[in-house]
């Protein structure tokens, strides 16, 4: 085991922290599996299989999520494990087979890179155009690394410290974060080319700090790259996309800079923005633990906004009751449920995925349990090359059994809000499964998307939101 992180009792705790015990961060991670006492209950051919995956894809565990989250008398079904610990079938059994050949005969580590390098580039890296029509461009067409700009109002920005997570979740659409493919990695230490882009770009008022997790960077580094962007006007708010509340709630509570992650937090806020912490939820135990109830009331505390969001993932969260008492819990706790999301066709998808009907029926009987306060969730979404699809429906028109589809966000803005249809399929999974319906050809869409791969712009992006002014006693703006 690696002790990356010692965590110390701060000075201040807020909301009733000063009974949680600090913990040393400790990283368990493949070469680690032999040797975990909680494994021992598995047999030697189940242990060759897990570290055959982890050959391939990333594996990263911490204690507290041994400890704390996994029902290991429950295992290999437990649902913590299964989102932590690699699990075999997540491979195609031919590539199971030949990694776990590899690993028997003892052969060199080079070998058993170059073989998870063929399996890993035929597992689509990078889904929904990231590489091809994300990546923002200077004038004189030079790409922007560690950037994203997909939607016109939002940046997303991969600060390269931040390309790590406290645990690797195993379905997780950007393994290749963490994988060592670092000619399809998302980074940038550019905090300044961060600030010059989006100052820049008047249509731009929403950031969202991605990665990997940006909660692994110390509150000095965060704040480098947070900083700077209250000074632009037309920046209406910060978004933080993280698992760290479920994998290591600590960080906001007995990490060494846990007080001053919070200050840097009440700084955004007091500036006139809104803060979003975008947490990663996946099961209702990841809810439980009393650490983790107290590093939400801290957070809350600064004036940032909670919001959840998970993919439906099989094996873990795929049950209606699960959904419900997932969004129950969160409401009690004071975050706003925000997003069921469809899991990405990359990485180990066969063993994750959820067919498209399957996913929304999960999602409209969970949501039928909820009170109106709990009808802030949408779902299922699918996070596709021409923007968040909702799966809004299942109807019966003009005798075609059909998906009704709309637009959450589209590379094209007007877009957003528009319901169209496809063919009822049970079995399908993506966007890109779907047929469209009533004898068309193609979606509507689709001649639009070329022509955005081929300039690798939404052609309406000159459609801008405009800033009208300052507000300075409350430190924000007002738009048109």
């Amino acid at each position: 085991m690696t002790t990356t992180t010692n965590t110390t009792t701060t000075s201040t705790h807020r909301g009733g922290s000063r009974a949680i015990e600090p913990r040393k961060f400790r990283a368990i991670q493949r070469r680690d599996l032999d040797s975990l006492p909680q494994l021992t209950r598995l047999s030697p051919d189940e242990i060759l299989g897990m570290k055959a995956v982890a050959a391939v894809l990333p594996f990263r565990v911490n204690e507290y999520v041994v400890d704390e989250l996994i029902d290991w008398g429950a295992v290999p079904h437990d649902p913590m494990f299964q989102l932590s610990f690699p699990q075999p079938d997540m491979l195609a059994p031919d590539d199971l087979a030949a990694m776990r050949a590899l690993i028997e005969r003892g052969a060199p580590a080079g070998e058993q890179r170059k073989l998870a390098r063929s399996i890993q580039l035929k597992m689509n890296p990078h889904p929904a155009g990231q590489m091809e029509v994300n990546v923002p461009r200077l004038a004189d067409g030079t790409p922007l690394p560690g950037m994203q700009h997909k939607y016109r109002e939002t940046v997303l920005f991969f600060p390269s410290q931040g390309q790590t997570c406290h645990t690797y979740c195993s379905y997780c659409f950007r393994w290749a974060q963490f994988a060592g493919l670092d000619d399809l990695k998302f980074a940038s230490r550019e905090a300044d080319s961060l600030r010059r882009y989006v100052a820049q770009h008047s249509e731009v008022n929403s950031i969202l700090f991605t990665g990997g997790d940006p909660m692994v960077m110390s509150a000095p580094l965060l704040a480098r790259y947070i900083e700077p962007l209250l000074e632009i006007d037309h920046v209406m708010s910060v978004r933080i996309g993280t698992k760290a509340l479920a994998w290591w709630p600590y960080r906001f509570v007995t990490d060494p800079d846990a007080d001053d992650v919070l200050r840097l937090f009440e700084r955004v806020v007091k500036s006139g923005r809104h803060l979003a912490i975008m947490a990663h939820f996946t099961h209702p135990r990841e809810l439980e633990t009393r650490v983790v109830q107290a590093a939400i009331r801290r957070v809350r505390e600064t004036g940032a906004i909670i919001r959840c969001q998970a993919p439906i993932v099989r094996h873990i969260n795929d049950d209606p009751l699960v959904w419900t008492n997932l969004w129950k819990r969160q409401i009690v706790l004071g975050m706003v449920p925000y997003y069921m999301f469809v899991e990405r066709d990359t990485g180990p998808k066969n063993y994750f995925e959820v067919p498209l009907a399957r996913a929304y029926d999960i999602f409209s009987t969970a949501w039928r349990r909820m009170s109106g306060i709990g009808r802030t969730v949408r779902g299922p979404s699918m996070s596709a090359t021409p923007g968040k699809v909702l799966v809004a429906g299942v109807a019966e028109i003009r005798g075609e059994k059909v998906f009704v589809l709309e637009f959450i966000q589209g590379r094209e803005p007007t877009w957003a809000g528009r319901v169209f249809f496809a063919k009822y399929d049970e079995r399908a999974t993506w966007l890109n499964q779907l047929k469209p319906a009533f004898g068309e050809k193609e979606f509507f869409f689709e001649d639009a998307m070329r022509e955005i791969k081929a300039r690798k712009r939404a052609p309406a992006w000159g459609d801008r939101s405009r800033f009208v002014k300052r507000l300075s006693e409350f430190g924000h703006v007002e738009w048109m």
